[in-house]
């Protein structure tokens, strides 16, 4: 993907500062003369012997990400979008638009022990921050194997010369996953996050005094460095790079390599210092990171008539704008429903309004467009059977279920009932009927429940002394009935008191117990 320097005709400086290439090309480096300036910047370069290489950009048409945390929680997967992300109050630094898939420059002679690194100017007020993410792009161009490299993220507060390293963390294929790519052209983006449970945050305290950060990846083992980076290049066809992009370089001095030295340009460089070796666009990197001092903004918010201090992306109702108050601002009563009993119709009022017209207001967010007013339909019934033409109160007073505005029983299935499915060890299912049968049990009848007596062969032993039957039995049924309590719904349908539970409750009662 990238080019570490402008695409001349010319290959030198050891091999660790060679432009991307085919990865078909062969390398043959012989000898260079430099011609520098008092300030040591190099003003030519007159080449002994060696090939023509051109810098070829790659196009990705599609970027996987790996995605980790500092502790290790990590994904590798094409679909994982947007990474671990970040917390709270965040913002985004970086000289790249995006890491997204497109054209991209692979730095195809970047050597093990390099780095590519970025430094970020926030104003002071800023500090302390917190480092949430850091994101880094890495490139294979042409690799015909499949490449692993080790790699290692660093946190500066100031530049990364002279700045203060704050962190550091590196690929152990355990806690940290290596970088691992096909062959041919690919993208990875590496996105490292600080787990929230982390006891080590990456704290930026301007302790440096230049209100900046940087970051920066280090590849600490190529997939294939096999000679000398200063004598001949890591093979292209066997390694993977950092990236720029092919937006052009916006940033010259904030964009640094840290190269290996080899007797010129050793060390930390900023992009401005690399004369004609400056790559043409800007690292792939960007970070995110989030203020100590700062907190979301809050202005008045109304919602349901009533006026709020809250954030404005949580407002669910008319928000007044960053820093207003509720003080003078006087929030509209929102309509709702209201349903009129006497004539069955219905208006969007405000629920007071609606109270002194007489009718009933439905709720918060209801309107008469989809809003029923007086629901009949069809209820299931907990044995089973479907009772016509009822409301919802009518049906939840029999314990049924209501199936909706103009169901009729016709059309509705209800659903078959369940009761105690009595077993001889002692044990209780509730099932329906059928399943009971299936599983040899004996069903106590629909509405039935294991947590009661019945499965027990005594069921008109309600009141102690129990295993006898007496009048205090009969006691404890009618005051049951009385209060339409479970104990005395002896018969169908569940739910309902009337005269069939107490020729039932008799009936047991008649037989005695065992």
């Amino acid at each position: 993907m990238t080019r570490l320097f402008r695409p001349i005709t010319m290959l030198a400086l050891g091999a660790s500062l060679l432009p991307a290439m085919h990865a078909n090309a062969q390398v043959d480096i012989r000898r260079a003369a430099f011609s520098t300036e008092s300030g040591g910047r190099i003003t030519a370069v007159q080449i002994e012997q060696g090939p023509r290489l051109r810098p070829e950009t790659v196009q990705l048409d599609h970027v996987e990400t790996v995605s980790t945390t500092s502790i290790g929680l990590r994904v590798h997967d094409d679909d994982f979008d947007g990474g671990f992300g970040a917390r709270g109050c965040v913002d985004r630094s970086a000289y790249v638009a995006s890491l997204d898939p497109g054209a991209y420059n692979a730095q195809g002679g970047f050597a093990e022990t390099e780095i590519m690194a970025a430094q970020y100017f926030l104003p002071a007020s800023e500090f302390p921050i917190k480092i949430e993410q850091i994101n880094g792009l890495f490139a294979t161009v042409g690799a015909t194997v499949p490449t692993t490299t080790e790699w290692s993220i660093l946190v500066w507060d100031g530049p990364p010369n002279t700045g203060i390293l704050v962190a550091e963390f590196s690929s152990d294929g355990l806690i940290l996953p290596h970088l691992v790519m096909p062959p041919g052209n690919n993208g990875t983006e590496i996105q490292v996050s600080v787990d929230p449970g982390d006891p080590e945050q990456i704290i930026i305290t301007n302790a440096s005094g230049t209100n900046s950060f940087s970051v920066g990846f280090r590849i600490d083992k190529h997939n294939n460095q096999t000679q000398n980076p200063c004598l001949i290049a890591p093979p292209a066809n066997s390694n993977a790079f950092p990236t720029t992009d092919t937006d052009g370089l916006s940033s010259p001095t904030n964009n640094w390599l840290f190269a290996v030295d080899c007797g010129f340009l050793g060390g930390w460089n900023r992009f401005s210092q690399l004369g004609i070796f400056q790559p043409s666009g800007d690292w792939g990197l960007e970070a995110f990171w989030s203020s100590f001092n700062c907190a979301p903004d809050v202005g008045a918010c109304c919602d349901t008539g009533d006026c709020t201090l809250t954030v404005g992306a949580a407002c669910a109702g008319d928000y007044a704008g960053d820093g207003t108050t509720c003080a003078g601002i006087v929030c509209d009563t929102p309509t709702e429903a209201c349903c009129f009993e006497n004539t069955g119709g219905c208006l969007d009022l405000a629920p007071e309004d609606c109270t002194l017209a007489g009718g009933a207001p439905a709720g918060p967010g209801t309107t008469c467009a989809t809003h029923v007013c007086f629901p009949v339909g069809s209820c299931c019934l907990p044995d089973g059977s479907c009772a016509d033409g009822l409301t919802p109160d009518e049906c939840a007073a029999l314990n049924g279920q209501f199936q909706g505005d103009g169901t009729d029983c016709a059309t509705v299935v209800c659903p078959d009932p369940v009761g105690a499915c009595c077993f001889d060890g002692g044990g209780c299912l509730l099932l329906i009927h059928a399943d009971c049968t299936i599983a040899g049990g004996s069903w106590a009848g629909a509405g039935t429940d294991c947590q009661g007596s019945d499965c027990d062969d005594c069921p008109a032993d309600l009141a102690a002394p129990f295993g006898v039957l007496d009048f205090s039995d009969v006691l404890a049924f009618l005051t049951a009935f009385g209060a339409m309590e479970p104990a005395a719904d002896f018969a169908l349908p569940i739910g309902t008191f009337d005269f069939s539970d107490v020729l039932a409750f008799l009936g047991a009662f008649g037989a005695g117990c065992p």
